[in-house]
């Protein structure tokens, strides 16, 4: 049985995992093709070198994790009912929580410091404007959003180290994810 022909988001895409797993340290070449069961031919086939690999790590992640999730959002509807959804989608992302506290404690990285500062300052961008729409001032809804990119963050690090202290089921994620807007919209 052929195998099918990897591509530079194969390579990225499993980047982002050993990031996940193991930090920005243990990305090299030939772990990267062992765990995909290709040769470093293939690697130099798509990128120059390991730098280039993380770039195009990077932007497959500000890709899935930032450009498509408020993609998803703005197909929504009120500012609050998008508020839901943003937090209903990156609440439930469990997984990407190592990636976050790998990419996080990478940020002094030359090529991925920017990187994580451009797309932490976009999400919060974000949430400021979905929280002014919901009725906010400026301050009020920077402060709140950092509140809320904050508790993200928090849980991306629960759900890496301590996955068990977070709702479990689906009923109870909802519960959870509807308290947490209910803070977060609360004019009091």
């Amino acid at each position: 049985m052929a195998q099918r022909r990897l591509t530079a988001d194969d390579w990225s895409r499993a980047a982002l995992g050993v990031i996940a797993d193991s930090g920005l340290a243990a990305v090299a070449v030939e772990p990267l093709a062992a765990r995909l069961g290709a040769t470093k031919g293939s690697f130099y086939w798509h990128f120059p070198n390991r730098d280039a690999l993380i770039d195009a790590a990077l932007r497959l992640w500000e890709q899935t994790r930032t450009d498509a999730v408020i993609a998803l959002v703005e197909a929504g509807g009120s500012p609050t009912e998008k508020l839901r959804v943003l937090f209903t989608t990156v609440l439930g992302h469990a997984a990407a929580g190592r990636l976050e506290g790998g990419l996080m404690a990478a940020a002094d990285h030359p090529s991925v410091g920017p990187v994580v500062h451009r797309v932490a300052a976009r999400r919060l961008q974000y949430v400021v404007q979905l929280l002014a729409e919901a009725g906010f001032g400026a301050d009020e809804a920077r402060h709140r959003a950092l509140l809320a990119y904050s508790a993200y963050l928090g849980q991306s690090q629960l759900a890496a180290r301590l996955p068990e202290l977070l709702p479990t089921d689906e009923r109870e994620r909802e519960a959870y994810t509807t308290q947490v807007l209910s803070v977060l919209l609360s004019h009091e």
